[in-house]
Order: structure tokens, then C-alpha cells, then sequence
């Protein structure tokens, strides 16, 4: 089958992302500066191409290898806090911080 569609599910930063090849994500902040390579070893699942491997849970040997493009900011959270009838207010603001990755290949093992 030509051109079969690989894909694996990995954890990354205690969240779990569907991943395949040529495809950019944005992920928790890895601290790792542009243009280096990232080799992530959390790998959960793996399908697509027929067959399927589903980990213990995380399958031996198997990484995805991707490539970091840069850092940027997310949108504002704000929390506010409120009681009434006493004046009390609290206004504060949260933009995380998101590295964005391009992933490069799936590796079964």
C-alpha cells in the first residue's frame, strides 16, 4: 500500500497527542531552543499502516523524532475573583508558553 498514513499517539508534558508525520503541534514548553531535535520516547500507540501496537504502557524502542520550531505565547487566561458586597477584587492575567514542533517520523523500534 502506497504511501500508507502512520500515526502514534505520545505523552507529552502529562497531556496525550495524536501525531503523524509532516505535522506541526504546539505542546507544554519543552525548553529547547529553535531548530533542534527533539526525540520523544513516550509513545503510547502506534496504528495506521495495518497493523497496531499499543504499549504497557509505553511501547519499548519506539520514539517520534520532530523538530523544534520556536516558542510562542497562548491566548490570555484571566481569573478574577469576587466578593460582593465587601469591595474585594482580584484581576489576574496567564499566557502560557508553547513550544511548537514539527513532527519529522514515527520510529516503531
Amino acid at each position: 500500500m502506497e504511501g500508507a498514513k502512520i500515526y502514534a499517539v505520545v505523552e507529552i508534558g502529562g497531556k496525550q497527542y495524536k501525531v503523524a508525520p509532516k505535522q506541526t503541534i504546539e505542546v507544554e514548553r519543552l525548553g529547547v531552543s529553535e531548530g533542534d531535535t527533539v526525540e520523544l520516547d513516550r509513545v503510547l500507540f502506534i496504528g495506521g499502516d495495518g497493523d497496531t501496537l499499543v504499549g504497557n504502557p509505553i511501547i519499548k524502542g519506539a520514539k517520534v523524532v520532530a523538530t523544534s520550531l520556536g516558542e510562542a505565547k497562548g491566548e490570555k487566561v484571566i481569573a478574577f475573583r469576587y466578593k460582593s458586597k465587601v469591595r474585594y477584587r482580584r484581576k489576574k492575567g496567564h499566557r502560557q508558553t508553547y513550544t511548537k514542533i514539527l513532527v519529522n517520523e514515527i520510529i516503531k523500534s
